[in-house]
């Protein structure tokens, strides 16, 4: 209510596990009773503990909602934490179509601003990584593929491993790393 109070919205995606506990489904059904009548309000479902299907629902909600030319808030202060984490990672996976990431404090419904951050990792770095994500271990192949040298793929490789998306021992890609290709 914090946010939708200070942040007037014309429509409330609510993202959710399908069996969620009835104190949620209560929440919501307060929502939809009070001000549903004047926000359209439309519930979407994730996982509970998969977080890197929660920041991929999350980042197709925005895309959705930049597509229909609506300014995006994401409230991550609801669920648990893998929820809130996935959420927030979505969001720095589309950080240029979220206009804020907030939390609210259960306290006393104070409105926290959390920076919008990305992956930061270049266009090469992506293919990479998508590629692996797509199967293709060969280094050869690799370099073929993004249109560099051996050499560089390597460097690259190096690069994603010192940054977590690319397991340390073998040549596949790390949840991190699949939350970065979303």
């Amino acid at each position: 209510m914090a946010c939708i109070t200070r942040f007037s919205p014309k429509k409330l995606v609510i993202l959710r596990e399908e069996d969620a506990p009835e104190k949620k489904l209560e929440a919501e059904r307060m929502l939809t009773q009070t001000v549903g009548k004047v926000l359209e309000i439309e519930t979407k479902f994730t996982s509970i503990y998969e977080v890197v299907k929660v920041a991929q629902d999350t980042a197709d909600v925005i895309e959705g909602e930049n597509a229909n030319g609506r300014k995006v808030v994401v409230n991550i202060s609801g669920g648990r934490k893998p929820q809130a984490l996935g959420a927030l990672f979505g969001c720095y996976a589309r950080h240029k179509m979220v206009e804020r990431i907030v939390y609210v404090t259960e306290e006393d419904s104070e409105v926290v601003d959390l920076p919008i951050l990305n992956f930061g990792i270049s266009k090469t770095k992506l293919m990479i990584l998508e590629e692996l994500e797509n199967g293709d271990t060969s280094v050869k192949n690799l370099a073929i593929k993004i249109g560099i040298s051996r050499g560089m793929t390597y460097n690259h490789i190096r690069e994603l491993r010192e940054m977590g998306f690319i397991d340390p021992q073998q040549l596949v890609i790390t949840s991190a790393g699949e939350l970065a290709i979303i």
